[in-house]
């Protein structure tokens, strides 16, 4: 169950993270910088809201070679299918900016 973390910002409120979760979209894709070392397909995106860990999404392709367009740096595309699943009861995980490798520990207790 290892993969990543990712905080959504409060900006796109919680009806954009509830979309990850209820079907009204196939696809979604999160950004990494750099080339992940320690991600592949079938690994997992935790989504992390108001520090809690609120669900997770499965892995289905990392595609390299990807450009950040506000600062030129290289980073990679993560494409997760959803919906996602969602833990019986949301539980804590600090929120952070930007990525971190991460577990899966806490996830269905």
């Amino acid at each position: 169950m290892s993969g990543i973390t990712k905080t959504i910002p409060q900006k796109h409120g919680i009806e954009a993270i509830e979309t990850l979760y209820d079907g009204r979209v196939g696809e979604f894709e999160f950004h990494m910088a750099g080339k992940p070392s320690r991600l592949q397909a079938g690994d997992y995106v935790y989504t992390i809201w108001q520090d809690m860990v609120i669900g997770r999404c499965q892995i289905d392709r990392i595609e390299f070679g990807a450009v950040n367009p506000a600062s030129g740096k290289p980073r990679s595309l993560i494409f997760v299918r959803t919906p996602g699943e969602k833990p019986d009861e949301p539980f804590p995980r600090k929120g952070h900016r930007g990525t971190r490798y991460y577990d899966g520990e806490g996830w269905g207790k």
